[in-house]
């Protein structure tokens, strides 16, 4: 069986679509049918090579998305043909197989334990989630990384309550989702902080109640005009050394410092550590500790309620054949979200 894909041939270079071969199945895999990917920003740092030299070039990419159960390996118990499924990079409950091989024009082409930037995936049974046949599944990638992570920075890694203030630093696709989820806990004051208006004005809709311009507007006498103190907690998407420094010494003492954003292979921060032996606290987050299984379903229910309203963290959907062009529109700030239809049918 042949699939198309974008492969990630070279670093700092454009994706490479074209069709791929797919090997049998092996224990605890599972074909899927990938119908809608998201893009995040573990894919940019992907191809720009963040953490350093890639050893595993040529592969696959993509962590969140949306598909449909073609065919199950032996040992899978977790999901069954023709089920809907969120791909997520999180392990799940059931069984973590071995990573698939493709081929690509007789060369092999690596991949993880879940991969979306193909229209067919061979998947481990433990990154994928069951969900309701009635589920929007454009909508079903952010579960897969966005929304899942954001819910459990605030939850598990903030440990945030009611009331407590926040201030979250970047807020693209990840960061806006965090301030969504801080808005269902019913934080206040929400502050986002960014240097890209547009993505300012989604924060606002996610549910900041203020916004502040950090290329226009003196961040720390802003934050002192609205607490008249630092904050409960901080958040940093942007993985900049010198915006990861800023949130720790804007979080006051009893406070939780959060760093989402990846920084650069090697690039450390520096941090006065003294107040760490007391009550303040960092923590670096490793997808907010989410557990699929348990909080996929559960945040699901929230949104079909009316509570947690996801439709205008997507701005943007492009077929897999301009992938590149998308890939470019987020590396640009031109969007927040970014869905790739995989099948234009």
């Amino acid at each position: 069986m042949q699939t198309k894909a974008a492969i990630l041939v070279e670093q700092k270079k454009p994706l490479v679509v074209d069709t791929i071969d797919i090997p049998e199945l092996n224990y605890g895999q599972v074909l899927v049918k990938i119908l809608y990917s998201g893009i995040c920003g573990a894919q940019l740092n992907e191809i720009d090579g963040t953490k350093g030299i890639d050893k595993f070039l040529p592969h696959l990419l993509g962590h969140e998305g949306s598909g449909v159960v073609i065919k199950c390996g032996e040992g899978v118990t977790q999901v069954k043909e023709n089920d809907n499924i969120v791909l997520h990079w999180r392990k799940n409950q059931g069984i973590q197989s071995p990573t698939p091989t493709y081929l690509w024009n007789g060369k092999k082409v690596n991949a993880g334990w879940v991969t979306t930037f193909n229209q067919h995936a061979i998947i481990s049974e433990n990154r994928l989630t069951k969900i309701s046949q009635d589920m929007d599944m454009k909508l079903a990638p952010l579960y897969g990384c966005a929304i899942t992570t954001a819910f459990g920075v605030i939850h598990n890694d903030a440990r945030l309550r009611s009331g407590e203030s926040i201030i979250v630093f970047g807020t693209g696709g990840v960061g806006s989702a965090i301030i969504l989820a801080a808005s269902v806990t019913g934080a206040h004051p929400i502050i986002a902080i960014d240097i890209n208006d547009m993505k300012l004005d989604y924060a606002k809709k996610s549910g900041a109640t203020q916004v502040i311009n950090s290329a226009n507007e003196d961040v720390r006498k802003r934050i002192n005009d609205i607490l008249q103190e630092q904050s409960d907690c901080c958040v940093d998407t942007t993985g900049i050394k010198e915006v990861r420094e800023l949130a720790y010494e804007l979080t006051n003492k009893t406070g939780r410092t959060i760093l989402v954003g990846v920084p650069k292979a090697g690039e450390k921060m520096s941090i006065d550590s003294f107040p760490l032996h007391f009550t303040k606290k960092i923590t670096g987050s490793h997808g907010g500790d989410a557990e699929p299984d348990y909080d996929i379903p559960r945040l699901i229910r929230l949104q079909k309620s009316g509570k947690l309203n996801l439709s205008h963290l997507i701005t943007h959907e492009y077929p897999l054949e301009k992938i590149n062009e998308a890939i470019d529109a987020l590396r640009k700030g031109k969007t927040m979200r970014c869905i790739i239809s995989m099948h234009n049918e």
